[in-house]
């Protein structure tokens, strides 16, 4: 990565933090000019939903009933809500926290959950209130602070999730993926927004969290990471590769040729078997996989551009994700500048130094 040319593009001198964001973890990358890829501070901390899980289940522990307030986030917490209403405790939310449970407030209702609609909500007596936000600035420029950090000068960041009440969720999150691969030539480079499409409201909401900035899918992210790694690119200009991000709730993966991405595939990472997700692999790299199949099996669906002989096969796999040893001795496994967790925080940097952010 040529780093100068990053700041120059984006004609600011402050670090961009480069922030993903997944069920399980949150991985940050404070980028800072003048200063090697290999040397940036990095963070990889429990993903912003499990800090919410952590604190309800102390609260359920003390028989307190919860008031969420915030905006909309990232909805892994929804087990410990589950928990605590089985306890008979009760539970507030406003309409937007609501929001990260389920984007139809009256399903939140119907849940036990008291909506407080006010136009400026205060915590109900005897609750205590629990904040959802994906990205706290506050907490962020306390860490960079207390470990002498410069605070960024621009935050990009990556989220998975999606809305789509006409098609269902899963239908839904993967037109997305389709229009992606077909507008866009294959160039992942134009998978950063701008603006988040409307129906990624948790996408949007986090936007909004971090001042505007650059934003995109966290297979996104994992797709440029593993273009921003040389073996990778370069690879991909003599033949076809497979890409596969192992990631704690989804496995995505990607058919690259010549640095355009001409395949994506995507499923629920906890619903495979080591096995089926090789199989998946070797019918997915050939082109030969129904993307009713895979939904079938509870997937989200692959789909396809055009592939082309000289691809011949996509042969070679590259693989990443914190659950990539479901492919151990199926593909390389691969760490962009040396750190693979980091690997989509790169790729949002790659993404926005290719000049290819979708408007």
């Amino acid at each position: 990565m040529n780093t100068s040319e990053l700041f120059h593009k984006l004609d600011i001198d402050g670090p961009i933090l480069a922030l993903d964001i997944g069920s399980g973890t949150q991985d940050a990358l404070l980028a800072v000019p003048n200063t090697a890829p290999e040397n940036w501070p990095r963070f990889v901390l429990p993903a912003p939903a499990l800090q919410v899980a952590s604190r309800i289940r102390e609260l359920t522990k003390l028989r307190t009933p919860v008031w969420l307030h915030g905006g909309n986030m990232g909805g892994g917490f929804g087990g410990a809500v589950t928990e605590h209403l089985k306890q008979g405790l009760r539970l507030a939310a406003t309409p937007q926290a609501a929001a990260a449970l389920h984007d139809d407030i009256n399903r939140v209702r119907s849940m036990g959950i008291t909506i407080t609609e006010d136009e400026h909500p205060q915590c109900p007596v005897g609750f205590a209130p629990v904040f959802l936000a994906d990205y706290s600035p506050g907490f962020w420029n306390s860490l960079f602070d207390a470990a002498s950090l410069p605070r960024p000068a621009l935050v990009t960041a990556a989220q998975d999730h999606g809305v789509h009440a006409d098609t269902g969720n899963r239908e839904g999150r993967f037109r997305l993926w389709k229009r992606l691969l077909h507008h866009s030539k294959g160039n992942p480079a134009e998978w950063l927004y701008a603006e988040a499409p409307e129906e990624c409201t948790r996408l949007a909401a986090l936007q909004h969290a971090i001042g505007g900035g650059p934003v995109a899918d966290t297979g996104t992210a994992a797709a440029l990471g593993a273009l921003a790694t040389p073996e990778v690119a370069e690879r991909s200009d003599r033949e076809g590769v497979l890409v596969v991000n192992a990631g704690n709730s989804h496995t995505a993966a990607f058919l690259v040729f010549r640095r355009r991405v001409l395949g994506v595939y995507e499923h629920h990472t906890g619903m495979l078997s080591a096995a089926q997700l090789a199989k998946d692999m070797e019918e997915f790299r050939l082109g030969w996989l129904p993307d009713e199949q895979v939904r079938a099996t509870g997937g989200h669906g692959c789909g396809f551009g055009d592939l082309p002989p000289e691809a011949e096969g996509f042969r070679p796999a590259f693989i990443l994700g914190p659950r990539r040893e479901l492919l151990r001795g199926r593909g390389a496994f691969i760490a962009p500048y040396g750190d693979m967790m980091l690997a989509g925080c790169h790729g949002l940097l790659h993404g926005i130094m290719s000049g290819g952010i979708r408007q």
